[in-house]
């Protein structure tokens, strides 16, 4: 299980200490399908993502592929892809995820938080360069940017 939550950025906190990644990633089934399978490509490292649920937790399995494998699968998630660059930024005991997409969905800049439960989550205290909160708001999962694109509200 994965608690957390989503927020929009305006701008990215400085990338000091900063761990960065490039990521791609694309969908093999949606949630409406009662779960999302993804394949997403970090740098050297190729996985099988599993997610079920929705809201602040969900279940997810995530399985290792090697590159004959991922090169099989990616054509199937044609027309179903994003590309972001990630930040993991240190803050406190917490890491922060920022993901700035590139391609269709430049100028999206999203922050999670993971959690070890729910109080924690619900406790949490938002950094100021922190926008508004969009956990739980279909619009923002990834598997939708995918598909749909920005929503109207970054046009």
């Amino acid at each position: 299980m994965e608690t957390e939550r989503k927020f929009l950025v305006g701008e990215p906190p400085p990338a000091e200490g900063a761990r960065r990644s490039w990521i791609e990633q694309g969908y093999l089934t949606m949630e409406g399908a009662g779960a999302e399978v993804r394949l997403r490509r970090r740098d050297d490292e190729r996985l099988l993502t599993v997610k079920g649920g929705s809201g602040m937790t969900r279940a997810e399995v995530e399985l290792g592929l090697d590159d004959g494998q991922f090169d099989e699968l990616w054509p199937l998630t044609e027309g179903r892809r994003l590309e972001k660059e990630r930040f993991v930024v240190p803050v406190g005991e917490l890491e922060i995820e920022v993901d700035v997409y590139e391609g269709d969905l430049e100028g999206l800049i999203v922050a999670e938080v993971e959690f070890g439960d729910e109080d924690a989550a619900s406790a949490f205290e938002p950094p100021e360069w922190f926008g508004r909160e969009v956990t739980g708001d279909q619009r923002y999962l990834n598997e939708t940017l995918a598909v749909e694109g920005l929503p109207r509200e970054h046009d």
